[in-house]
């Protein structure tokens, strides 16, 4: 059966994509010649991963990056000439083009943040005519034509579980793979105490392989991952075997480690060239110890004039929340910016006690970051954040530290005319204003203090605790001593699987919303004196910054399938459950504005300005505080029993407020990134238009992907 029409409406191609600039040439300019080599084969290194994003997001993804980029090199970037050799009219090639921007800028055809399929706004027959201009060009269409549209299966346009009818080249080649034996897999691999970021999932007709992302496929047994190579497999999976298999992306892989071989050679000290030897090593062999070890010299690299990390990091798009996305970053430090972050750095150990939480369920020491303000030249992966709290190793974060960084021409970047639906009138003026500099504080406070605090109550070894056993702390939710806790292995990952990466942004996002109501921190980004004053420049980024999350949790409805019921992006699920903390809050804090008679188009957000501390700030900390306890403590049940309530979308959600986000939604930016070269003895920098061509053009002069 074909889908509705209206349900393909929303799967289609944005109209057009907003194609926005990364800039970045006075910032690279200002570095020294070392510098600039050193960040051109990082920036290399990162982009050589491409294909492995690519190959991640779906199984169509490669070929279709490959004819966007041979068309490109068909016509020598002349469009015009594809047009008249296809026969197609302007608005044809433009919705091409437009589609091509939108794909590579998410690195694959479904959306990174929301996981649900894009499709052309052009008809098949049209595409084909385009894709048939050379014999190259016709071949990699038939090996994409019949995946690229919508198909008869709304369940196949969002990524997941494939016994759910979603897709995900997790588990590749694998369609008949279910989750409970991908759950089955992972627990015994956690046995074996093998961390699965930088792998994949394959069922066999006999069993399964564990795909292992290295450049060598037979790695010496002392680099291995784990020394054995082959296990028979028990219980419900008796009679199967689990092997293991090295040299998953191995060309890029190579490619990767090859370009952090030459990076090393202008490192700026020995940590730096430590780091990269780590990382080298790690790229050519599998080892995740090599690659945590990597992440240890990064977190001692303080102040680096060039920063950068690179790996397979965040799980938000495995079903399962376990295995890693590759990507990786290059960019330069705007001292300016970075110092409001040293000074919430420092001031850090005593907001954390404003925290609702007693000293139990928090560290024993505030691990101080390096926390920066980064003006991003290469980003690699299917999108950029705004922020970033690295690395995602429990057993580092907990007792050796992280970093922070927040990308400031990321959070710059505009595209023109960028429309702002939900927000009233009488508030639109104090919201545009302020909410560049509201998001600004709570990237900060999310990031530095969000994921940077709390405490995971642990049996780190058999019966060693990192608590006190025979007097365990008080949890406030039940006035009782804590029942529950990690068990030796055991890592929030693990216990928490596909709700962690959801419910941990919510606690980031939590933390940052208490936190930006203390006026010292508005302070610290030179807003006030660091009084209590609603009615000044603090008080508009505080109103501004309760607006903004509001209306995020509005807009997350679009990142909802109403088919599966379930949530695509981790964010956004996170900003609905604070959206229903408001409006649970009560009609004197929170509401929905609209035309009780109307079809909802005039839907607007109300925040009681002058009730945010008094009724918003305790209902947000009242939910934070259940977030963060039933997390340190392992109460996975009651945990995902509270956060799937909350995030439950009933009928007039699901029926008459999702309908009018669909119909206002704006598109998600896509950055057109710098490219770098070495002429002579010298790297240069080499910018672009900021239209679809020059998208294209950018991702075709980076001959090693």
């Amino acid at each position: 059966m074909a889908i509705d029409s209206e349900v393909l409406k929303q799967y289609l191609t944005d109209d057009p994509p907003a194609i926005v600039p990364l800039s970045i040439k006075p910032h690279f300019e200002a570095l020294s010649s070392e510098e600039k080599l050193y960040a051109h084969y990082i920036s290399v290194a990162c982009f050589a991963g491409t294909r492995i994003v690519l190959r991640q997001c779906s199984p169509e993804s490669e070929s279709m990056y490959d004819l966007i980029i041979s068309l490109h090199k068909y016509s020598n970037g002349d469009w015009k000439k594809i047009q008249k050799e296809a026969g197609v009219s302007d608005t044809d090639l433009t919705q091409f083009l437009n589609y091509a921007a939108q794909f590579l800028g998410n690195a694959g055809n479904y959306k990174s943040f929301g996981d649900s399929k894009f499709v052309p706004r052009v008809e098949p027959a049209t595409l084909k005519a385009i894709a048939s201009v050379s014999p190259k060009t016709t071949e990699l269409y038939n090996q994409i034509k019949d995946a690229i549209y919508a198909g008869d299966d709304v369940a196949a346009l969002h990524l997941g579980y494939p016994d759910a009818g979603h897709v995900s080249t997790y588990y590749p080649d694998s369609p008949d793979i279910t989750k409970e034996e991908i759950t089955l897999v992972s627990d015994f691999l956690e046995g074996k105490k093998l961390l699965p970021e930088n792998t994949r999932l394959r069922k066999t007709s006999d069993g399964f392989d564990v795909l292992i992302a290295s450049a060598m496929q037979a790695p010496h047994v002392t680099d291995r991952v784990v020394a054995e190579d082959q296990w028979e497999l028990d219980g419900k999976l008796a009679g199967k075997k689990l092997r293991m298999v090295y040299g998953d992306h191995d060309l890029e892989m190579g490619k990767i480690a090859h370009n952090l071989e030459k990076a090393a050679k202008h490192a700026a000290n020995d940590t730096e060239k430590s780091m990269m030897a780590e990382y080298v090593k790690a790229f050519h062999t599998g080892s995740q110890e090599s690659y945590m070890e990597s992440q240890r010299y990064w977190i001692r690299d303080k102040g680096p004039m060039v920063e950068s990390d690179i790996g397979f990091v965040e799980t938000y798009r495995d079903p399962h929340g376990i295995r890693g996305e590759w990507e990786g970053f290059c960019a330069m430090v705007n001292k300016e910016r970075t110092r409001a972050f040293g000074t919430l750095v420092n001031a850090a150990p005593d907001l954390i006690p404003k925290l609702p939480w007693t000293a139990e369920f928090e560290k024993d020491k505030f691990l101080s970051p390096d926390f920066t303000s980064l003006e991003v030249l290469t980003f690699a992966g299917s999108g950029i954040p705004a922020g970033i709290n690295i690395p995602n190793f429990d057993s580092i974060r907990q007792s050796e530290g992280f970093k922070n960084v927040s990308l400031g021409n990321v959070l710059s970047a505009k595209a023109p005319n960028e429309k702002i639906p939900f927000i009233k009138d009488a508030d639109l003026e104090v919201y545009s204003k302020y909410r560049d500099v509201a998001f600004e504080v709570q990237v900060g406070l999310h990031e530095l203090l969000g994921h940077g605090c709390g405490k995971l109550l642990q049996e780190t070894s058999p019966g060693v605790f990192n608590f006190d056993k025979e007097n365990p702390p008080i949890s406030p939710l039940t006035n009782k001593p804590i029942t529950t806790w990690y068990k030796p292995g055991q890592t929030w990952g693990s216990v928490f699987g596909a709700v962690a990466a959801s419910y941990e942004e919510c606690r980031a996002e939590t933390v940052a919303m208490a936190l930006s109501c203390e006026f010292d921190i508005l302070k610290i980004f030179g807003l006030g004196d660091g009084s209590e004053d609603m009615d000044g420049p603090a008080g508009d980024v505080l109103y501004a910054s309760y607006l903004s999350m509001a209306r995020a949790g509005v807009a997350a409805l679009e990142f909802w399938d109403p088919k599966s019921r379930k949530w695509g992006q981790a964010h956004m699920k996170a900003r609905y459950s604070i959206l229903q903390t408001f409006l649970n809050a009560g009609k004197e804090f929170a509401s929905l504005d609209y035309d009780q008679g109307g079809d909802l188009s005039d839907l607007t957000i109300r925040i009681e300005r002058c009730k945010i501390l008094s009724i918003g700030r305790p209902a947000v900390e009242k939910y934070l505080q259940a977030l963060h306890i039933l997390k340190a403590t392992a109460d996975v049940k009651t945990a995902t029993e509270m956060y799937e309530s909350i995030t439950h979308v009933d009928e007039f959600f699901a029926e008459k407020v999702r309908p009018v986000v669909l119909a206002k939604k704006t598109p998600r930016k896509v950055f057109v990134q710098a490219n770098t070269a070495i002429e002579g003895d010298k790297v240069v920098l080499k910018e672009y238009e900021s239209t679809a061509e020059g998208m294209i053009k950018s991702y075709a002069e980076r001959t090693y992907i």
